[in-house]
């Protein structure tokens, strides 16, 4: 099984729905559990194959999960569980993230500061081993995966074209 996208109770979640997504043709791109009130579950999926994700997609995937979930039972309480594709401006969560979307423009935001700074914004230049190459405006930097937080596709038109032109990008 690859690498968990998810930390805390959504790594937990995570670990028990992603074999009957993938036995399904979905890879998790993430999986948030946020709220206090009214408590949501959203996981996000890319197909196997790379074509993109359609609303059938999503709600298959909705009703494994819920299979899943109502038998192991992983959350107290009420929650909503959404599904949904990562979309073009998707956020990065695994190694090989960095290097599919390389010649993108992201933001990546660090747990510690590098040269004191936590937050950087530039073109991702690939990967070697597990750091991340990203130029910025102001130079080249190299950022260790693990210590990434966060990080995203910025929507540029750069980014929107390719997508139209390989629909398999969101």
């Amino acid at each position: 099984m690859p690498a968990l996208t998810s930390e805390g109770r959504a790594e937990t979640i995570e670990s028990l729905v992603a074999p009957s997504l993938q036995a399904e043709g979905f890879d998790i791109v993430r999986v948030l559990f946020s709220g206090d009130r009214r408590p949501k579950l959203q996981i996000m999926v890319e197909r196997q194959d790379g074509r993109a994700v359609s609303v059938d997609d999503c709600a298959l995937a909705s009703r494994l999960v819920s299979a899943v979930l109502d038998v192991e039972d992983p959350v107290s309480g009420s929650y909503v569980l959404e599904v949904s594709s990562p979309g073009i401006d998707r956020p990065l969560t695994r190694l090989q993230d960095f290097e599919r979307f390389a010649g993108f423009e992201a933001r990546v935001e660090l747990r510690v500061p590098v040269e004191g700074r936590r937050r950087f914004r530039g073109r991702l230049m690939g990967v070697e081993q597990d750091r991340i190459r990203l130029e910025t405006e102001q130079e080249q930097v190299e950022l260790s995966f693990d210590d990434i937080q966060k990080a995203k596709l910025v929507l540029t038109d750069d980014l929107i074209a390719a997508s139209q032109d390989q629909p398999h990008m969101t």
